[in-house]
């Protein structure tokens, strides 16, 4: 089994556990991972783009010039999709983007990100978060003291108000839960910081 230092909030290491290896050392499905996102971000969009085709504009049901003599191209009204006002060409109409994947290629590609974090050295496992104050600059102090310069996502095992409210103005910084975390978020982020407590929930989950 995979082993991972535990660090407290002043970056030390106090202890050391080791990880599930059928979670935080599986396959990494990259056509799996690959799927997820795609479905994630498609399910961002709201699909309600609309544009008129020819036969909806308003107007041109009249002739603009007669057929022959007159040089030019034959037209018949003017909002045809060469004219101005005129119609779109395949125009875009509202639409649903969702596209489905099973659970089974969700649980893959969670664990093969998840793995992909512990073999890069993206993972730091803090024993526990417990702030004096929920302010910002406690959390940020709780950042530097782990070294994160970039994009992090910190994980907690389940609600906590004071590190929410906390990390919520600190650029880079996205806080989840056990069981909000998702594929998109975890690679989007250089580090993936998650409390001991958090560890083994997921574990729990997804062994």
């Amino acid at each position: 089994m995979p082993k991972i230092a535990v660090l407290n909030q002043d970056g030390a290491k106090v202890s050391e556990i080791e990880l599930n290896e059928s979670v935080f050392a599986s396959e990494i499905n990259e056509s799996a991972i690959h799927l997820v996102v795609r479905s994630q971000l498609a399910a961002k969009r709201q699909g309600t783009q609309s544009a008129k085709t020819r036969g909806e504009v308003r107007g041109g049901g009249r002739k603009i010039y007669r057929q022959k003599g007159t040089g030019n191209a034959r037209h018949h009204g003017n909002r045809a999709p060469q004219f101005t006002h005129g119609g779109v060409v395949f125009a875009p109409k509202p639409r649903d983007y969702v596209i489905k994947v099973p659970k089974k290629i969700k649980r893959l590609a969670m664990k093969g990100v998840l793995t992909s974090k512990v073999s890069e050295n993206e993972m730091i496992v803090l024993d526990k978060i417990a702030l004096t104050q929920p302010k910002t600059r406690e959390v940020a102090k709780i950042l530097k003291n782990l070294g994160i310069e970039k994009t992090a996502l910190l994980v907690l095992a389940g609600p906590n108000e004071s590190v929410t409210r906390a990390s919520a103005n600190i650029p880079g910084l996205k806080t989840a839960y056990v069981n909000t975390i998702n594929v998109y978020d975890i690679l989007a982020n250089e580090k993936f910081i998650i409390t001991e407590e958090a560890v083994k929930l997921v574990e729990e989950v997804y062994a």
